[in-house]
């Protein structure tokens, strides 16, 4: 179709002339607003002189009209002195007014073809037709264009997908994947759906998918999709109604609030209806959730309180209620861990050095005694000697088995009877092989020198004036306020390369406290293994804080306000904290009696791992500390709920 372009305003026309001309070219026209033009519509400029565009609607006056204005463009023309001067009209043209033209606009034309008119405008338009589609006005009423516009828009918003995804497909039955739906009691239900949310329950499902796979089951999620966006959640929906043996419904607040759950969870409830069970929709509790419609009586399986013990309830109640599983050997699909390593590390082969959280023994006892009776024994006085003795020291059958030596024993329980040194037995082979004269076996003896050693660091971590804790399995020791006060950095590290990490501080409300726990090992060597602890208290503006019994609300701190402390950050704080026990000696020297020592190495032992990965070190020594969620007192808005 060829157009007159009487439909376009003068500044439409401008906009047509300088999209035409500039895609013909090559070059892109700058654009100025309605007005005097000062004999240029559009300009490209160019080192050596610009190129000028004039752009003259002229459909009704005609050529005569154009070539009135032109003549009296002569001088704005010249005072410009474009490199090349293009003219654009939208008044019919002959080669003889072209020819006209050029010489009333003078030297700036290089030549007639650069005069163009509707004819040429138009065949500009069928060598350009994306110009002509971002012109609306200029084809609305053209019905060609019209209709190849609303074809290309039906077509592209109900185009066909590709090939479907095999492990979607295998679901489908073939009428299905042909387009056409397939009722659902000619299929057979041999799968569990995950109903979940992208991506916050992305980690959970890819835990728990192959570990029900593993129990023979088949299950579906579409993180299997590996595919973002809804391009397939048709299909889903219709595998799930077709397929699914059972739904498990991921329940938090969070997961709730997606639209896709909602609709999945719809689709989940009709299905119930229609199969029917009652027990159709499986939820999974992972955190606070509100009480969803259609599911609110149906028991729910916990995994707020681990998901270890959740996936075991799980387990049982898919077989309490027979879901279809494989009698053959289980088959976990691959694509969950495709999925998993989607945003994985690169390795590098590169060796790396790493602190680890062992503190090797450097030094031990030769031996360990044990110590018989002589004579009349009384019970309650050897109680009260054994709780009162400094030393780690064990009854075992008619004696007591210890480090320290036959003076110590007789001046220390000289008032609940008589002892003798009976066996003197190397530690070593106490430790590997027990004592069969004792009746003691491997386990045994090996777990009494644990006990010991666990003393000996308790005693010592309280004459150093640690703040101790009793945690659910272990205790724990934190800096005081006294040996660390509030915000201040304890420095660490050798000389020369000396760097500083807090200990305790202020966030969110409340006074937080590092300290560890330490659990001794014989394998592979003896060692120390440290465990971080993070101790808080609420922030009454004393340096302790008042005290938090509630052991749920001090892991909920945890969880909060230590969720953003780096590798580095516990790396500090835990060798800032080693700093305190040894003070200036290389050892920590736990006292196993007055004479008996064991030696633990203050620095932890560095390993080398063969790779690394390709993770830049970004931040400066100590910059770590300036995370906001370790320093200052925040508002009350932040204050973390009880």
């Amino acid at each position: 179709m060829d157009y007159d372009f009487s439909s376009l305003s003068h500044s439409e026309f401008e906009d047509l002339a300088r999209d035409l001309i500039g895609s013909e070219i090559g070059r892109r026209f700058e654009a100025f607003p309605e007005g005097p033009d000062d004999g240029m519509d559009g300009r490209h400029a160019m080192a050596d002189g610009a190129i000028v565009l004039q752009a003259k609607h002229y459909h009704r006056a005609g050529f005569s009209g154009v070539k009135t204005k032109m003549a009296k463009e002569r001088q704005s023309i010249d005072r410009l002195e474009p490199k090349r001067y293009i003219l654009v009209t939208s008044a019919p043209l002959t080669p003889k007014n072209k020819s006209a033209l050029a010489e009333i606009i003078g030297p700036s034309l290089q030549t007639p073809g650069d005069i163009f008119g509707p004819g040429d405008l138009n065949a500009l338009l069928r060598k350009h037709p994306n110009i002509e589609k971002a012109h609306q006005k200029l084809w609305a009423q053209s019905t060609s264009v019209l209709e190849t516009v609303v074809t290309e828009a039906v077509e592209k918003a109900l185009a066909k997908p590709g090939s479907i995804p095999a492990v979607l497909a295998n679901l489908l039955p073939p009428t299905v994947i042909a387009g056409n739906a397939v009722p659902a009691e000619n299929a057979v239900r041999d799968t569990i759906f995950l109903i979940k949310s992208s991506p916050i329950d992305n980690e959970f499902t890819l835990w728990l998918a192959p570990k029900l796979e593993a129990e023979g089951y088949r299950v579906f999620a579409d993180i299997l999709m590996l595919q973002p966006g809804d391009r397939w959640r048709w299909l889903i929906n219709q595998a799930l109604q077709c397929r699914a043996a059972k739904v498990l419904l991921i329940c938090r607040d969070a997961t709730l609030d997606d639209p896709n759950v909602q609709d999945d969870l719809d689709i989940a409830l009709e299905v119930a209806k229609e199969i029917p069970d009652p027990r159709f929709i499986i939820p999974l509790r992972l955190g606070a959730g509100k009480k969803v419609k259609g599911v609110g009586d149906a028991l729910t399986v916990d995994f707020v309180r681990g998901w270890g013990e959740g996936v075991g309830l799980l387990l049982n109640a898919l077989q309490r209620q027979k879901v279809p599983r494989s009698p053959g050997p289980p088959v976990i699909d691959p694509n969950w861990e495709i999925f998993r390593r989607r945003g994985a590390i690169p390795l590098v082969q590169e060796a790396e050095r790493l602190t680890s959280n062992w503190l090797r023994a450097a030094e031990a006892p030769d031996v360990i005694r044990y110590f018989e009776s002589t004579g009349a024994i009384e019970q309650r006085l050897l109680d009260q000697t054994l709780e009162a003795f400094p030393y780690p020291c064990a009854i075992q059958g008619s004696g007591i088995i210890t480090f320290a030596d036959q003076s110590e024993i007789d001046a220390a329980f000289a008032s609940a009877g008589r002892f003798k040194l009976k066996h003197e037995i190397p530690l070593l082979e106490f430790v590997d092989n027990g004592f069969p004269a004792l009746g003691m076996e491997r386990q045994v003896a090996s777990n009494l020198v644990i006990a010991m050693i666990k003393k000996a660091w308790l005693s010592f971590c309280r004459e150093k004036g640690f703040v101790e804790y009793h945690y659910s399995n272990a205790v724990g020791f934190h800096a005081s306020a006294t040996q660390a006060p509030t915000g201040q950095r304890i420095p660490w590290g050798k000389q020369g390369d000396r760097r500083s990490s807090m200990l305790r501080n202020v966030a969110k409300g409340h006074v937080w406290q590092f300290g560890v726990t330490a659990m001794p090992y014989f394998w592979p060597f003896w060692h120390l293994k440290l465990k971080s602890r993070v101790l808080f208290s609420v922030d009454n503006e004393t340096p302790e804080g008042l005290g938090i019994d509630d052991a749920r609300k001090l892991h909920r701190l945890r969880r909060s306000i230590c969720k953003g402390w780096r590798n580095k950050q516990w790396h500090g704080r835990m060798l800032a904290f080693l700093e305190l026990l040894s003070g200036d000696s290389a050892y920590i020297r736990l006292s196993l009696s007055a004479n008996a020592a064991l030696a633990i190495e203050a620095a932890p032992m560095l390993f080398t791992s063969p790779v690394s990965t390709a993770l830049p070190d970004v931040l400066e020594a100590d910059e770590e500390e300036a995370d906001i969620s370790t320093l200052g007192r925040p508002d009350n808005d932040d204050e973390v709920e009880t």
